[in-house]
């Protein structure tokens, strides 16, 4: 494969002419659209006809029931698991259904692809948000705690998933150990009864860094509990925090580099974002709001707004700059240049593989590349 930069001048025709590659091809890999315009700096990813796969990588993709089904059974022949978003508790202990509707389809469609469905488990409160109350209240109580697992593993059995995945954010710092004893007791039960279990990690770059993301979750320990851990490596640019990458590569090596000092590298998981954020400028904390948007649609955005796309080498990620009406914006996402970025950790640490938040939007061009630079494991 290659990837190819959009100069001044450049037509999908004359990109085809000159790389001696079929124009239909790149315009199917990449999505454009007629009548085919490009983006000054636009990544186009090329198909050379080879693969330079190395090692099977496992590679999970969340999603929610509300996904829709093109789109899901395009991405499904590239994913070893599909984390189905998720299933809730009460601080009780009772199993909560998801609440964007029916799961059945999705479990279904995943066994057509032999790609394993993964239960969710989150302790989202009534507003919809991460609440520590309900986490505080189940791993603190061996009662609830029994209560939660009986229900998982009766709804793992009827629905047919095959592993459970706990997201637990904003754990309270006095509940860490708490936690910790909660993940051993849910991943002991899971391997008696055949299933595996995996912990979402808040990106950390130290065991004692500060804060509410971080000070509940012990690296170490939750490593040793679990099958294999997911690193969240994502959200620096995120909905109400200040224009910047997504993902940037700098910031993922550090927490990659933290991780391994404390887990097995065949253990960890490297999340990757599929998507991007439009923030309105000037940005004030506290007032501004991003906009999410799927790295397709933010390539289409800049050609629309005949703005020229360019890319931090440090961050090692894209973005642009345009005026609608009178505001600036500032748009930061993810293309095939930043995407291969990531692969590139996953080979040099040996990482288990990638997941990723989410599987939302289809943008093809990541999974071919995927696919060129791995054999996915079923």
């Amino acid at each position: 494969m290659e990837i190819y930069i959009v100069r001044p001048g450049d037509s999908v025709d004359g990109i085809a002419q000159e790389l001696g590659e079929n124009v239909e091809q790149i315009i199917y890999d990449n999505q454009l659209v007629y009548p085919y315009e490009l983006a000054v700096g636009q990544a186009l990813y090329i198909d050379r006809g080879t693969r330079n796969a190395v090692r099977a990588i496992s590679v999970s993709g969340y999603a929610y029931p509300f996904i829709d089904g093109q789109v899901l059974e395009q991405t499904l022949p590239f994913l070893s698991e599909l984390p189905v978003f998720s299933y809730g508790f009460t601080k009780e202990g009772e199993l909560l259904p998801p609440t964007y509707g029916d799961v059945e389809w999705m479990i279904a469609s995943a066994y057509r692809f032999g790609t394993k469905p993964i239960l969710t488990l989150t302790p989202f409160g009534p507003d919809g948000n991460f609440n520590n109350q309900l986490i505080h209240s189940v791993v603190n109580s061996p009662e609830y705690t029994d209560r939660l697992l009986e229900n998982l593993l009766e709804t793992m059995d009827e629905k047919g998933y095959q592993g459970v995945d706990i997201d637990f954010e904003y754990i309270l710092a006095e509940d860490r150990d708490a936690f910790t004893a909660f993940v051993w007791k849910v991943a002991d039960t899971m391997r008696d009864a055949g299933y595996h279990t995996s912990v979402a990690l808040a990106p950390k770059t130290s065991a004692s860094q500060p804060g509410l993301l971080y000070e509940g979750k012990d690296y170490r320990a939750l490593g040793e509990a679990a099958d294999h851990v997911l690193l969240m490596t994502y959200e620096w640019g995120y909905t109400y925090g200040p224009p910047m990458a997504v993902a940037p590569v700098n910031q993922v090596r550090r927490v990659v580099e933290y991780a391994l000092t404390e887990i097995p590298a065949a253990k960890i998981d490297l999340g990757i974002p599929n998507y991007g954020y439009d923030w309105p400028l000037p940005y004030v904390r506290g007032l501004t709001k991003a906009v999410t948007l799927g790295n397709v649609e933010a390539v289409r955005l800049a050609v629309k707004q005949g703005a020229e796309i360019r890319f931090d080498s440090v961050a090692e990620s894209p973005y642009f700059t345009y005026v609608s009406e009178g505001v600036s914006h500032e748009v930061w996402f993810e293309d095939v240049r930043s995407l291969q970025a990531k692969f590139r950790l996953i080979q040099e640490y040996q990482l288990r593989g990638c997941g990723y938040w989410q599987i939302m939007k289809w943008f093809r061009a990541n999974w071919l590349l995927l696919q060129n630079q791995f054999y996915i494991s079923k």
